[in-house]
């Protein structure tokens, strides 16, 4: 059986990538920086799908110990999936420089630290799979979204930068950029529901295109097209729109 290992295990998106790859014949590596509350869905997915679930301490932002951390893997992944992240008000980022430096040191420097080690393994090993859940909000600036946003078209940069890196060498990266999502992270905001996808059809998007070996999906569908439009708009009339 291939092995996935799931960085930032804890959130709703990444136990739904976990128990579709389960329900896929995968034994599963759930990571996480609490991995106590991890233990309940370890024994889930064991006795659901009778498959291998091991719980792994990572710190994102702890980048000094990202290289012990995989090392320390008793099985290698074949498909490593990121999906640790943070989201801070914008307005309170944008005054609070611990909150802006928070979702950069976590959604784009910490992705960057712990994926450049696991890809110089699977250069090495010539396979591998990595799967880095973007976001949409990372296809323009934007006022809404401007340091999520930005810390996210950063992680994006890379991981289209990574797959051009890894490809002579059989490594496949994949960008996964979801729209609005149904979770506790936006549990407090008003989403548009044709618009909004559940953790379980991100997991099976990313699942699929980690087989099919795809560059870049969105979730939904719709999103590669509004964001088109949206990437579109003349400046000089954008930056009167608040979006």
């Amino acid at each position: 059986m291939s092995t996935v290992l799931i960085l930032g295990a804890s959130s709703d998106i990444a136990m739904a990538i976990a128990k579709e790859f389960a329900a896929n014949q995968y034994n599963v590596q759930l990571a996480a920086r609490n991995v106590q509350r991890l233990t309940a869905a370890q024994s889930d997915i064991a006795i659901r799908y009778s498959n291998s679930c091991t719980l792994h301490e990572f710190d994102a932002v702890n980048y000094a110990s990202h290289h012990a951390f995989f090392q320390s893997l008793p099985v290698k992944p074949d498909v490593t999936i990121c999906v640790f992240g943070v989201m801070h008000n914008e307005d309170d980022s944008f005054t609070n420089w611990h909150l802006a430096q928070q979702m950069i040191d976590t959604n784009y420097t910490g992705a960057v630290s712990i994926l450049n080690i696991i890809a110089a393994h699977y250069q090495q090993q010539q396979k591998g799979c990595i799967a880095g859940i973007s976001s949409v909000a990372g296809e323009r600036g934007r006022a809404s979204k401007l340091i999520y946003g930005s810390s996210k078209a950063g992680f994006t940069a890379y991981l289209d930068g990574l797959r051009n890196y890894l490809f002579k060498s059989g490594v496949h990266v994949v960008t996964v950029k979801p729209g609005f999502v149904y979770t506790k992270m936006t549990e407090d905001l008003k989403l548009p529901g044709l618009l909004t996808a559940t953790p379980a059809l991100v997991a099976k998007t990313v699942f699929a295109a980690v087989q099919k070996k795809k560059n870049t999906v969105y979730v939904k569908w719709m999103w590669r097209w509004l964001m088109l439009i949206i990437k579109n708009i003349p400046e000089f009339q954008f930056k009167k729109m608040k979006i």
